[in-house]
């Protein structure tokens, strides 16, 4: 059975289950069942072995699924979100040097201070903006928007401009190569000072409490280089939705790249 008639009729099964609220057992005996019959356990493990996820995180995700059918409805969920929230963008996969958002607004000052009147997000990024900014000042603190969307052009003139300054192998660390930067999405907001003294501020420590409960993940933390390709930065934070942020949370410790690894190995036969 292709998979992705497989997907679709594990997803209708859980749901009928949940419009009739059953108890947990029953779901999970459904899943049992429908993954026995569709091979998607074993698809799975490939999923995860392919998405290179540290061990305890894979084992949790594989033993869980049996006993709770949580993980896979909220997969579905997301997966019926706009995909660009959950678009893999990294040093291995790239946007499209033509790829623009359809919907990008002007960041102004609201509950939030923009450093540059140029400023551009996705209309929903920025709802979700002022929305998590309202409440970060309802704290006594303002949050700085100090660089949004960037083309592919201006990423072609910033990496080149790192590479003659600091020599490529720096640039690598601490810049994206043009069709590389999760800046061209539309999605992510570079917070305050852009450096990591940002980290130590009343407003990054804030963030680091608060910004997933608004679907904004941080996109490359401290001491996961090897996994992002990119050295710490404590202010680059991507709106991925709240049922995502919340799934990074609560499967993937709360590392981006994880989830988004696995979901894109998850989507790449077309499920």
């Amino acid at each position: 059975m292709p998979r992705l008639v497989a997907a679709s009729l594990l997803f209708f099964s859980l749901f009928s289950c949940l419009r009739q609220a059953p108890s947990q057992d029953v779901i999970a005996d459904e899943i049992v069942n429908d993954t026995q019959e569709t091979d998607f356990s074993q698809y799975l493990s490939t999923v995860l072995s392919n998405s290179r996820l540290p061990r305890d995180i894979s084992a949790n995700i594989r033993d869980g699924i049996a006993s709770n059918p949580a993980f896979i409805i909220e997969l579905f969920t997301i997966l019926q979100t706009d995909p660009y929230f959950w678009i893999l963008v990294d040093k291995e996969h790239a946007l499209s040097e033509n790829y623009e958002p359809r919907d990008l607004v002007q960041l102004r000052n609201a509950s939030f201070r923009v450093s540059r009147s140029d400023l551009l997000l996705r209309r929903e990024a920025a709802e979700s903006l002022e929305a998590m900014a309202a409440a970060a000042r309802r704290d006594g603190l303002t949050l700085v928007a100090s660089s949004a969307y960037r083309t592919y052009e201006y990423q072609v003139q910033l990496y080149q401009r790192y590479v003659r300054e600091i020599g490529q192998q720096a640039a690598d660390r601490i810049s994206a190569r043009p069709g590389h930067s999760q800046h061209q999405l539309g999605l992510v907001i570079d917070f305050g000072s852009i450096d990591d003294s940002f980290a130590a501020t009343a407003e990054g420590r804030w963030l680091t409490a608060n910004a997933s409960r608004f679907g904004w993940s941080l996109s490359y933390p401290q001491g996961y280089e090897e996994i992002t390709g990119y050295s710490w930065e404590s202010w680059h934070f991507r709106y991925v939705g709240i049922e995502l942020a919340e799934f990074i949370d609560s499967y993937f410790d709360g590392i981006q790249q994880y989830a988004l690894r696995f979901i894109h190995e998850y989507k790449k036969d077309g499920n």
